[in-house]
């Protein structure tokens, strides 16, 4: 399988970002992903998807969008839409009717930014996902790297602080997110986990202070969505993109926060008597299972079933579980990065029945 680096989740002026598409396509060159989705407010942008190339280089940007009712107030309920044939921005008055509406149009959706706090400093208030009474999407951003950003700032100082030194911000999803995730998946129910930088490039002014916060480039570093490919990517965009949302739909990816190591490589995966599987895939519990996750580099790695920690593994670099008992498993991963114990893998879960 090939595994692809994804950012996905950001804005342009399109929206409410501050860079354009173009500015976008440099940053990824610069941060070495290999595609990027550019999800604007309310609003389908043509034109601007295909592959860009630098030198050797190229990269694939495809166009998606966030849609919610912004007539509603506050404007919570925000949803990420990959892969539609057509604008769906006036369906966002009814959750349900949307995601239904997704699906008409051939596209997969992600609840976006599941909690995201006020930040009373900046005037910034709640606007989490409040509907959870919606069914049939293909799953919900497990980690939003804006979204954490909010929860570090009770203050105006604090927020000067990350505006210099971003690299202190990240340390996991918002834990009440984690905790969601699983009671959904726990309830029978497959829920991809992806990854979102929520990329805007803030042009922030406070008293003396401007600075660009969270620019392109830094958030492309950060949190992604790995994906794995049943085949390589063939330079064709149309095709290339079916098979990159055909890979998210099947949860046959991880959230890698890459900033304090790359998370390239990491794998996780299930043996049974007569099939294996992968991320996001099903597999028999008959006869016993043998689960096992290899990692780039050493680290704490944490085998999870049923929303608990069943095993943990100090400073390795793979770890092996065998299993007779049905349940949703998953891995989390940590590292120490600038003093702290920080996420570093989240994988989407293998479903043992």
């Amino acid at each position: 399988m090939q595994e692809i680096i994804i950012n996905l989740h950001m804005h342009t002026r399109y929206s409410d970002g501050s860079g354009t598409h173009k500015d976008i396509a440099t940053a990824a060159f610069k941060a070495g992903v290999d595609v990027v989705i550019v999800t604007d407010h309310n609003i389908l942008v043509y034109g601007f998807e295909g592959y860009y190339k630098e030198k050797n280089k190229k990269l694939l940007m495809l166009i998606g969008e966030e849609v919610h009712d912004q007539a509603r107030n506050p404007q919570k309920n925000h949803l990420l839409v990959f892969g539609a044939n057509r604008e769906l921005a006036t369906f966002a008055e009814n959750p349900q009717n949307l995601i239904n509406q997704v699906a008409h149009a051939g596209g997969i959706c992600f609840l976006a930014h599941p909690d995201d706090p006020e930040a009373k400093a900046f005037r910034e208030i709640e606007i989490s996902w409040e509907d959870w009474s919606v069914q049939n999407y293909t799953g919900i951003e497990l980690w939003n790297a804006l979204s954490e950003l909010k929860t570090v700032v009770p203050t105006k100082l604090h927020g000067a602080f990350y505006a210099f030194f971003p690299q202190f911000v990240g340390h996991q999803p918002i834990p009440n997110t984690i905790k969601k995730w699983d009671e959904l998946t726990a309830n029978g129910n497959k829920v991809v986990a992806i990854g979102g930088s929520d990329a805007h490039a803030l042009d922030m002014h406070m008293g003396f202070i401007h600075k660009i916060i969270f620019p392109y480039e830094f958030h492309f570093r950060t949190v992604n969505t790995h994906t794995l490919l049943d085949s390589p990517l063939t330079g064709d965009v149309n095709l290339d993109k079916n098979l990159i949302y055909k890979s998210l739909a099947a949860g046959h990816c991880f959230v890698g926060y890459d900033l304090p190591a790359p998370t390239k490589g990491f794998r996780f995966s299930a043996q049974g008597k007569d099939s294996s599987a992968i991320m996001g895939d099903e597999i028999p519990a008959k006869n016993g299972v043998t689960l096992q996750a290899k990692l780039p580099f050493h680290a704490e790695i944490v085998l999870i079933k049923d929303g608990q920690a069943i095993q943990t593994w100090k400073n390795q670099i793979a770890c092996t579980h065998i299993t007779t008992e049905p349940g949703v498993y998953r891995i989390e991963a940590y590292k120490n990065y600038l003093g702290k114990r920080r996420g570093w893998i989240y994988s989407n879960p293998i479903y043992i029945r």
